[in-house]
C-alpha cells in the first residue's frame, strides 16, 4: 500500500481497536506499524491481535510490522494504612523494606536493589515525578528523605531513580516469558524497556536469537549518556519521553529528541519519536494546535516513526488520530523548507562500496529527472543505508525475505515489496521496473535507479548501480545479462 509521505506511523493497539474493522481501517488510514503493549492484555488477547494484523497483512497485499514492547521492571511503593497520605514540603519521609502499611512518615519500598545502589543527594520521584524526595541518608534496606516537592502519595505508585544506574536486569520475569511468546508468534519488533547501558540491549538479543529486531526505549538518563553503545547494540530506538520528562527536565527532552533522531539517522537505524504525541485525541476528535507543531517538529527532524499510544489504543478516536498523523506528515514533508532543513543535517558517514552507491543513488535522483530508487536487498542493510541519504524520490525496498520487508516498514521512506529472488541482474531490472510502474511510481518512458549487489541472494555485496528506462523493451535490448 503506497503512502504519499515518507514518515512512518506506528499505531498502539487496545480495546478501541480491537477488531479487525477497526485494525484494517487504521492500516489504510495511514498505520505502517501496529504496537502490541505487553504492559496490558493477556498472552490470548496479544495473539488474537496478532492474527488480525496477518489477516489484513494477506487481504491487503501489503507488510505491516508489529512491534512488541516489553514492559521492563516497573518499580512502585507498597500500600498505605489510609489508601493515601499528603506530604508536606520540608517533611521527613523513609522508604524501607518492611511490608507494614505505610503512615504519613514511611512507606515500604519492595525494591532492596534500589537501597544498593543509592547515594545521599540521589533523588526519588514519585507517581511521575509530582512527589520529589530527596535522600538525605540511606542503608541497605531504607532511606531516609527530605519531601522537595510534596503532593498526595497512594497505594503502589510508580517510583523513578533518575541519579543513579540501577543494578536492575532490564527484562523481568514477565519480559522474558512475554518476549519468547510474541517471538514464536512472529512479530517483527521487541521495543526493549528501561535500558541503562548496551548489555541490556545485548540480553534482549540473545534472547531473540534473530527472531525479531530491538528497539532500545531511551527513557532513563543513563541512556542518553551510554547511547553511543547502545546505538551500536540495538537495531533502533525510540525517543520515549514520557519517562525521560519525570527524569530529566522538561526542558531537556526535546534537545535531546534532537540529537537522538540525528544520531539514528547518522547510523542508518530506524528511531521512533513516542508518548503525548496527539494526547488530546484521547477525549476530542480535533488535536490542538501544540500537538499538530509537535508532530510536525519530529518529522522536520527526519525521524522514521511517529508514535500514537493511548490515542489509538484507548481513546474514542483512534482512525481520527492516524488521519491526523497522516495529513501533517504530508503537508510538512511538501514544504521545501523541510527539503532544505533534511539536506542540511545530512552527513556523510561510512566509507563502504555500498555507502557509496546509495550517496551516488541519491545525488543522481536530485540532478535527474529519476522517480523512484529502487535496491534489492536481503538483510534491509542497502535499504536503511538508502533511507539514510532521504533522497527525494520514493524508495522500493525490492527483497525476496518476507521478514525483511516486513521489519522495513518501520524505515523511513521505504516502500516494501515482496518479491522472487533473482539470479541476474536483467531480471532485477525488469522486476524493479514492472514495481515501479505497478505501484505507481513511474511510467513508461520515465527512468528509476536501481541498486543492487553480484552475486545475488546474499548480504552485503551491494555493488551495482544501473539508470533503467521503465520500458522493458529497452532493457531486454540493452542490458547485459
Amino acid at each position: 500500500m503506497r503512502r504519499q509521505r515518507n514518515v512512518k506511523i506506528v499505531a498502539t493497539l487496545g480495546p478501541a481497536s480491537n477488531d479487525y474493522d477497526t485494525i484494517r481501517a487504521l492500516h489504510e488510514a495511514g498505520a505502517d506499524v501496529f504496537r502490541l503493549n505487553m504492559s496490558h492484555g493477556s498472552h490470548e488477547e496479544i495473539a488474537e491481535r496478532h492474527r488480525i494484523i496477518r489477516k489484513i497483512e494477506e487481504d491487503l497485499d501489503s507488510p505491516i510490522a508489529i512491534l512488541a514492547d516489553l514492559q521492563g521492571p516497573k518499580l512502585r511503593v507498597g500500600v498505605f494504612a489510609n489508601d493515601a497520605e499528603e506530604l508536606e514540603e520540608g517533611a521527613k519521609f523513609r522508604m524501607d523494606l518492611d511490608e507494614t502499611p505505610g503512615d504519613v512518615a514511611r512507606v515500604q519500598l519492595p525494591h532492596p536493589e534500589i537501597f544498593q545502589a543509592l547515594e545521599p543527594g540521589a533523588s526519588l520521584l514519585v507517581n511521575d515525578g509530582k512527589i520529589r524526595l530527596k535522600v538525605e541518608s540511606c542503608g541497605d534496606d531504607f532511606a531516609d528523605c527530605v519531601v522537595v516537592t510534596g503532593g498526595t502519595i497512594s497505594n503502589r505508585k510508580g517510583v523513578n531513580v533518575p541519579d543513579v544506574v540501577l543494578p536492575l536486569a532490564a527484562l523481568s520475569e514477565k519480559d522474558r516469558a512475554d518476549l519468547e511468546f510474541v517471538c514464536a508468534l512472529g512479530v517483527d519488533w521487541l521495543a526493549l524497556s528501561f535500558v541503562q547501558r548496551a548489555k541490556d540491549v545485548f540480553e534482549a538479543k540473545g534472547l531473540a536469537d534473530g527472531r525479531a529486531a530491538v528497539v532500545a526505549k531511551i527513557e532513563k538518563p543513563a541512556a542518553v549518556e551510554n547511547i553511543d553503545e547502545i546505538l551500536d547494540a540495538c537495531d533502533g530506538i525510540m525517543v520515549a519521553r514520557g519517562d525521560l520528562g519525570v527524569e530529566l527536565p522538561v526542558s531537556a527532552v526535546p534537545p535531546i529528541q534532537k540529537r537522538l533522531v540525528r544520531k539514528c539517522r547518522n547510523a542508518a537505524k530506524p528511531v521512533i519519536v513516542a508518548t503525548q504525541m496527539l494526547e488530546s485525541m484521547i477525549e476530542s476528535p480535533m488535536p490542538t494546535r501544540a500537538e499538530v507543531s509537535d508532530v510536525a517538529t519530529a518529522i522536520y527532524e527526519g525521524t522514521d516513526a511517529i508514535m500514537l499510544s493511548a490515542e489509538s489504543a484507548a481513546g474514542q478516536y483512534p482512525i481520527e488520530a492516524v488521519q491526523t498523523m497522516d495529513k501533517v506528515a504530508k503537508e510538512v514533508e511538501a514544504d521545501p523548507t523541510y527539503r532544505d532543513i533534511i539536506a542540511a543535517s545530512r552527513s556523510a558517514k561510512g566509507s563502504t562500496v555500498a555507502d557509496g552507491i546509495v550517496a551516488a543513488a541519491r545525488e543522481i535522483a536530485e540532478k535527474t529527472d529519476i522517480k523512484a530508487i529502487a535496491c534489492f536487498t536481503q538483510s534491509g542493510t542497502t535499504a536503511l543505508l538508502t533511507a539514510r541519504e532521504r533522497p527525494a524520490v520514493p524508495i522500493l525496498a525490492m527483497t525476496p525475505m518476507r521478514d525483511t520487508a516486513r521489519r522495513l516498514a518501520l524505515s523511513w521512506g521505504c516502500n516494501c515489496i515482496e518479491t522472487h529472488a533473482v539470479e541476474r541482474f536483467k531480471g532485477a531490472v525488469v522486476g524493479a521496473v514492472r514495481a515501479a510502474r505497478a505501484g505507481g511510481f513511474a511510467s513508461e518512458g520515465d527512468q528509476i535507479v536501481v541498486t543492487a549487489g553480484v552475486p545475488f541472494n546474499v548480504s552485503g555485496t551491494t555493488n551495482i548501480l544501473r539508470i533503467a528506462p521503465c520500458d522493458e523493451r529497452q532493457i531486454y535490448a540493452t542490458d547485459p545479462e
